[in-house]
């Protein structure tokens, strides 16, 4: 076993007009809000996290997760390979607005690992932090840290998820605003 991620090639990133089952995610930390007339519930999952926003009837929920996932095709609005950098935004009904974007660095073992101890330093503190067992070939586990910044008419979500077999480090920027 490499470590409990999958391979970061192997990744997309998606978004649904719907509730995706906890079911189909193995969730390792999760943390619920409710502010403003909006709710969410944000987890980190083994391969990425899952954001499930809900307001007046609206629901959209943000998977990045692996392709290889048996995720519904039902009400899925977009998805993504993640590789590289991307940005999308979708008005909603309502006025609501999703906006979202992405990038996937590769970078050199010394900048890694720096940058992994730096999330479980500094994101203990503050923010959902997890910490995957190390998988035979690596001292140290992959990383994921979620930030939140709530607002009465938005939900700012900054993701990062380290993936040590690779070198790589997936982060995103999620925003959801109300009118």
């Amino acid at each position: 076993m490499l470590s409990a991620r999958p391979k970061v090639t192997d990744l997309v990133f998606q978004l649904y007009g719907r509730v995706l089952h906890p079911e189909l995610f193995e969730i390792h930390a999760t943390r619920s809000i409710e502010r403003g007339g909006y709710s969410a519930s944000v987890s980190i999952t083994s391969a990425g996290h899952v954001i499930c926003w809900r307001k007046d009837g609206l629901v959209l929920s943000e998977v990045a997760t692996a392709a290889t996932a048996p995720l519904p095709q039902k009400r899925r609005l977009f998805s993504y390979r993640l590789c590289g950098e991307r940005s999308d935004r979708m008005e909603c009904r309502g006025g609501a607005c999703y906006q979202m974007c992405f990038q996937l660095e590769t970078v050199a073992p010394e900048l890694f690992w720096t940058f992994q101890q730096e999330l479980c330093t500094d994101g203990g503190r503050n923010g959902l932090l997890h910490r995957f067992e190390a998988g035979s070939r690596m001292a140290l586990g992959a990383v994921s840290w979620i930030n939140l910044e709530t607002r009465s008419k938005s939900l700012h979500v900054q993701a990062f998820h380290t993936f040590p077999d690779d070198l790589a480090i997936v982060k995103s920027q999620t925003l959801f605003e109300t009118p």
